[in-house]
């Protein structure tokens, strides 16, 4: 899919739990777009991120102006989610009728669902919720994708991937390999860019 640049603010998204790489991906998000001339705020929110609560990061993308950190409830454009219950309570607080949601489909299982206290809703009931709630949706196993690469963290760079071939944000290949190599040594870009592009193989 084409990508589109903004006219407006483009409210984003981009949840998960401890451990998944929510933060780098959000930072190297807003790298890529403040290189190609956007102005990005970024609010971050941690659950007991070291135990894997829910982390939480707001990009807020303008093309001309700096907004508050936080995106109101209801707010939100695009919501990309490292973890499908996750990607499900940010939807019922931020989303709205016009909302898109890409999600990892691999579970994070919380303590309470390991130890039988809590039950988990089942990948079926996630689907038809967002169906219910949003304008679109995509669900990938960006887990396996990662796994395949030998690092179960690089999902956060598949979802990077995929979330570019949707089209929602005005980003690229070429722009990922941009930011990464400011920080990442060439061994480390490799298998990155490997992810990337597995990320947009999975957006039909």
């Amino acid at each position: 899919m084409k990508k589109q640049l903004l006219s407006n603010t483009k409210n984003l998204i981009l949840t998960g739990v401890g451990g998944q790489g929510n933060v780098m991906a959000s930072r190297t998000l807003a790298g890529m777009l403040v290189d190609a001339g956007y102005i990005v705020t970024i609010g971050e929110t941690f659950g007991m991120s070291q135990r894997g609560g829910s982390v939480m990061s707001h990009l807020r993308i303008s093309p001309d102006s700096v907004k508050s950190p936080q995106i109101p409830r209801g707010g939100a454009d695009v919501i990309v989610a490292l973890e499908p219950l996750e990607a499900l309570r940010v939807l019922t607080v931020y989303g709205n009728p016009q909302v898109c949601v890409l999600s990892n489909t691999r579970p994070v299982y919380p303590i309470g669902v390991i130890t039988g206290e809590l039950s988990y809703p089942s990948e079926e009931n996630i689907q038809v919720a967002f169906q219910r709630l949003s304008k679109a949706f995509w669900s990938i196993d960006a887990t396996s994708a990662a796994l395949a690469l030998g690092n179960p963290v690089l999902s956060n760079i598949v979802m990077i991937g995929a979330l570019a071939k949707t089209g929602l944000l005005p980003i690229d290949r070429r722009m990922f390999e941009k930011e990464i190599k400011k920080t990442l040594a060439v061994d480390k870009c490799a298998v990155n860019l490997k992810a990337y592009d597995a990320g947009g193989e999975m957006i039909k």
